[in-house]
């Protein structure tokens, strides 16, 4: 028999912390999250709280933990699409139908309660949290920036009811054994068109303090109406800021700013920290950190986070030449190859910038959708 358990105590906040650690012990592929990052959700300040609401559940059987799920309430989400839902996310478990079926009607209850009619999921508070199911490419290294799962969560998904919303899939970029010229001159040719250049910073916090507040107003425009999104709060530029502080290198961004120095086109790359994480299991060991800050020095696989444009200016070309900078990050063979992260399966202007590039389309990931009962 499956007992399932409202996450309150301390041993249960731990337990439920620890159960991905465990349950992926040994697994190549799996990357888990910053601990720290982590254990921030059951705060009473946590930076989402201001617009949502979470539960978090454990399962166990025989007095051990077997499973453990959340579901979120995201309000402003919700409000924005005129939806009742509530999103599943943390979703992990053995191989044991009844533990899944426990946990996903335990999320199913506490939201009906609450006035939802649908479950979705994997979704997170917002986008910039790890989401989808990983449904091909169970062999490939997950990203620092998402989740891997085994292959039999599909099973225990879609037995009990659940079908598909939406996929995203995720390539790796190399470059180009015969790279297009024409993407340069073209480049250039559209700068010179619009009275553009590439902004300039010393360091990452230069960078920050002369771009961020264009970043944020770039991010919400372009993104408003991209599936999980939700509009963006002070306290949740406050988190990517600092983020952004451990991870960003200006090597791998570029922005590019019209005469008044306003940026109407931006292009930030993480290096891939997934194998330094993975050695400390999450944890900010010492040595821990020296790998991270050493993966960031030089890195072999560089994440791309985060394109933006300005609606006036997406449909001139300016793209290109946040395409054309990537390729120079690729072109001296230090780095091995880009990978894009998500990207919905229909969104054709993001899929056709990759054609720049060789590349292989190496996962997918789901979203999916059920009517509460």
């Amino acid at each position: 028999m499956v007992e399932i358990k409202e996450v309150k105590s301390k041993k249960e906040i731990k337990e439920f912390l620890n159960f991905p650690i465990n349950l992926y012990k040994g697994n190549p592929n799996f990357v888990p999250p910053l601990y720290m990052d982590e254990k921030k959700i059951f705060s009473k300040n946590y930076v989402y709280l201001d617009q949502a609401e979470a539960i978090y559940y454990n399962a166990y059987k025989n007095g051990k933990i077997v499973g453990r799920i959340s579901g979120i309430i995201q309000k402003a989400s919700n409000l924005k699409n005129n939806e009742k839902r509530v999103r599943f996310i943390r979703f992990d478990s053995i191989d044991d139908y009844e533990v899944a079926e426990a946990l996903f009607s335990s999320v199913e209850k506490w939201a009906k309660d609450k006035g939802m009619d649908t479950i979705v999921g994997p979704l997170g508070f917002s986008d910039l949290e790890r989401e989808g199911l990983l449904i091909e490419g169970f062999d490939e290294l997950s990203t620092f920036e998402e989740q891997y799962n085994y292959e039999y969560y599909q099973h225990l998904i879609e037995k009990y009811g659940f079908v598909k919303e939406v996929d995203w899939v995720e390539r790796k970029l190399y470059y180009p054994k015969e790279k297009d010229e024409r993407l340069e001159r073209l480049t250039s040719i559209m700068m010179k068109r619009y009275h553009l250049k590439f902004g300039e910073a010393k360091n990452t916090s230069e960078f920050l303090r002369k771009y961020s507040d264009d970043f944020f107003e770039i991010l919400d425009k372009t993104y408003s109406d991209i599936y999980g999104t939700v509009p963006f709060t002070e306290n949740m530029k406050k988190m990517m800021i600092s983020n952004f502080k451990l991870i960003v290198d200006v090597k791998r961004v570029a922005v590019i700013v019209d005469e008044n120095n306003k940026v109407v086109c931006f292009g930030i790359c993480f290096p891939s920290i997934a194998k330094a994480v993975q050695k400390s299991n999450g944890h900010l060991t010492i040595p821990g950190i020296f790998r991270i800050f050493k993966a960031i020095k030089n890195p072999e696989i560089i994440d791309l986070g985060l394109i933006g444009v300005l609606p006036e200016y997406q449909m001139r070309g300016i793209s290109s030449a946040l395409i054309n900078e990537i390729l120079k990050m690729l072109e001296n063979g230090k780095v091995k190859y880009a990978e894009t992260n998500l990207n919905l399966e229909d969104n054709y202007n993001i899929q056709n910038q990759w054609k720049a590039f060789d590349s292989v389309l190496h996962k997918r990931r789901r979203c999916y959708v059920k009517k509460i009962d």
